[in-house]
């Protein structure tokens, strides 16, 4: 049986992840801090499990939809790089080591953008927190180096999915008519489809020839703006009140997050993906929300 191995595979992504790996046949070895799964203090544990694995995919790393205070960023920062830092030490000592690594990283690694997309090669890095957990990230993956493993960093956008994640959020707001634009509506919102994700490590895992840096994003970024009225139409909604800057930071302290992650303009664009020829099963926003809501209707009867 093939085995893959999936590190900090308890979220919403890596839920998903892990059920379709066991659909495909992969015997599944989970590392996280539950204590059903092998722990990241466990060493040799997580050796075992890398040794003769055909994919190792690493999602670990503290949710960043929190308030940047010193304790969370540094969290956030250590979630990260540490364990990024024992996998590549437990890849170095297998007999067998993983034929492919695929590390998460995040879009947010680009500038704020709104007059032209960020792809691989043209993309300019931007700078403050979250732009430096993304360098740290794929510099402690990077540094190792490691000659019987491919490595790819998936720099994600905002991942949409049925069962939760951002998309909970979103619904709400436009269920109690508060899903206009957000902010001035003209920041770019850069997003990929779940199942688009599996289908980039998929193809990833049989392109042998393949690695470094990919951008993980529909080709088809959108407008705040238009990204709350696809939602509304999607759910039936003909209106939504707007939510103005001011009243964002309001609401970011009393619910203890952070607008950059609503107001950041990120334009992503998957230039290596789509000139190695991965073809998108969801391009289009509009198309992406309505399999969504009708999955989440689906699993409510």
């Amino acid at each position: 049986m093939k085995k893959a191995v999936l590190a900090g595979g308890t979220g919403f992504i890596g839920t998903y992840l892990a059920q379709q790996l066991k659909t495909l046949g992969y015997e599944l070895h989970l590392i996280s801090r539950q204590k059903e799964h092998i722990s990241w203090e466990d060493a040799s544990g997580i050796q075992a499990a890398l040794d003769g694995a055909e994919l190792l995919i690493n999602l670990a790393g503290k949710s960043v939809n929190c308030r940047y205070n010193e304790r969370n960023k540094q969290e956030i920062f250590d979630s990260r790089t540490e364990t990024t830092r024992i996998l590549g030490e437990a890849v170095l000592s297998c007999e067998q080591p993983p034929e492919l690594w695929i590390n998460s990283s995040t879009a947010t690694i680009y500038r704020h953008a709104e007059d032209r997309p960020m792809t691989e090669e043209h993309g300019e890095i931007g700078s403050g927190f979250s732009v430096e957990v993304a360098q740290r990230w794929e510099e402690t993956f990077f540094g190792f180096q490691l000659p019987s493993t491919r490595q790819a960093a998936l720099r994600i956008a905002i991942v949409l999915g049925p069962g939760g994640g951002v998309m909970t959020p979103f619904q709400n707001l436009v269920r109690y008519r508060l899903g206009g634009r957000q902010g001035p509506g003209s920041q770019m919102f850069s997003w990929i489809h779940l199942e688009d994700l599996l289908g980039i490590v998929l193809f990833l895992r049989d392109r042998s020839d393949l690695s470094g840096v990919f951008n993980c994003s529909s080709p088809q970024p959108v407008t705040n703006r238009e990204l709350m009225s696809s939602l509304r139409k999607v759910m039936g909604t003909s209106w939504g009140l707007p939510s103005p800057r001011w009243m964002l930071e309001m609401g970011a302290v009393f619910i203890k997050t952070e607008t950059e992650l609503v107001l950041k303009s990120r334009w992503v664009l998957p230039d290596r993906l789509l000139k190695e020829g991965y073809t998108f099963k969801y391009e289009g926003l509009e198309q992406a929300l309505q399999h969504i809501i009708n999955t989440d209707q689906a699993m409510k009867r």
